[in-house]
């Protein structure tokens, strides 16, 4: 004879509300309301357009929860995973330019590559004479 243990919950086995509590911040119970959580995404989502789109990863990483159980908080979850892609789009474009810098330097800008740089402008406007 086996002896089976029935599911306590079998119609919902993958849910968010069968498991822990879910909370809007990664600090859990400690954290901010629902409302409050709702006030600070909204406006690290809009200040990232400020160009302060780091603020963007803070919203991601302050508001992991969110990210990771998609249907939580639905009314954070717009400003969550906008930061999340503005973000990355940020990352992408600040990486292309600086590698292209980095990797391209003067073999890819040619003649132009000396007014594009910075460390010899002391030089181009005659500042490192002392005489």
């Amino acid at each position: 004879m086996e002896a089976s243990t029935p599911n306590p919950n079998p119609n919902n086995s993958n849910s968010i509300l069968s498991s822990t509590p879910v909370w809007p911040t990664i600090d859990g119970p400690l954290g901010l309301s629902e409302e409050d959580s709702l006030s600070y995404a909204r406006r690290f989502y809009n200040f990232g357009y400020a160009l302060l789109p780091f603020l963007w990863a803070v919203n991601c990483f302050y508001f992991w929860p969110v990210l990771r159980h998609s249907r939580s908080f639905p009314r954070l979850r717009p400003y969550v995973v906008a930061s999340a892609i503005g973000f990355s789009v940020f990352s992408v474009l600040l990486c292309s330019w600086a590698l292209t810098f980095a990797i391209g330097g003067e073999h890819l800008f040619g003649p132009t590559w000396d007014q594009l740089v910075m460390y010899n402008v002391a030089d181009r406007l005659g500042l490192t004479g002392w005489s």
